[in-house]
């Protein structure tokens, strides 16, 4: 289930997930960049970064997560209740102050942000079955930081990011120079620490998840072809290169082999491990 935060949190969090799954097997997840950094909240089961030649390495069960330049894989075992927190791309940067690119492809346990208040947050959150109440308690934690901010540099890049949004990420670093009036390596400061991405890099992924709302919602008459043209990519095998960048796998593996927990969060169906879905409330 996908829920919106409070109107006073919209400007620094995009949404709210709860995600619950059942079976005991092990489930081989996926996440890949949509420009939005997150925090995960695990009630149940474990989160594994490694399963391989013998080393298993679990996931804190609270842990702020920095954007990701390349996708990740991770193993969930057993029966799992998972809140993920997922902020606007500037979302970090302005509740926490700290510069975004300081976080770029780290995952870290909220104790090391929040101290003592994170066991205390996490506790209370535990201890709920009603989805309501759990979002007065996210809602009412992150409110409590929103009076401590103090960030320099919103109005730029809110208003560029707008523009790429509103361009499908089909912009150039010159189009965002022409836009805004400052000059190229002051855009990239910006950027680097208030989202913790290059221009170029974050009007690639949103434009690759342009394209993945046109998969989403295609046609019967719709292709592939059709859908990346309209996405702006020059023909098909430059958009299966860039899919391939950012999620390892194809578009047509993307449909046909995944079971997608959100559109940029999935569990990979695979022969070698036992499968059991997760699925989202």
């Amino acid at each position: 289930m996908q829920i919106a935060p409070t109107k006073e949190l919209s400007p620094y969090i995009k949404h709210y997930l709860f995600l619950e799954g059942a079976g005991d097997g092990i489930k081989k997840l996926r996440l890949f960049s949509d420009g939005n950094t997150g925090m995960v909240l695990l009630f149940k089961g474990n989160l594994i970064s490694n399963y391989h030649d013998h080393k298993v390495l679990n996931y804190p069960n609270s842990f702020l997560y920095g954007q990701i330049s390349e996708f990740k894989d991770l193993y969930l075992e057993g029966k799992a209740s998972i809140i993920i927190v997922v902020f606007q791309p500037f979302g970090i940067n302005h509740l926490l102050g700290i510069p975004a690119n300081e976080l770029r492809d780290s995952i870290i346990d909220t104790e090391v942000f929040f101290g003592n208040q994170s066991a205390l947050f996490y506790e209370k959150l535990s201890k709920q079955s009603l989805i309501e109440t759990k979002l007065q308690i996210l809602n009412s934690f992150f409110i409590e930081l929103i009076t401590k901010i103090s960030v320099s540099n919103q109005t730029i890049i809110h208003s560029t990011l707008n523009f790429i949004l509103k361009n499908k990420g089909s912009v150039t670093v010159n189009h965002l120079v022409k836009y805004t009036g400052y000059t190229e390596r002051h855009i990239e400061r910006i950027f680097n620490e208030s989202i913790g991405l290059s221009p170029k890099k974050f009007g690639n992924i949103v434009k690759l998840h342009f394209f993945l709302h046109l998969l989403k919602y295609k046609s019967d008459q719709s292709n592939i072809t059709d859908l990346c043209y309209e996405a702006g990519y020059a023909d098909q095998s430059h958009l299966i290169k860039e899919f391939k960048k950012y999620t390892g796998i194809t578009p047509s593996q993307y449909l046909n082999h995944t079971s997608r927990l959100a559109i940029n969060f999935m569990e990979i169906k695979a022969d070698t491990i036992r499968m059991s879905g997760l699925y989202n409330l």
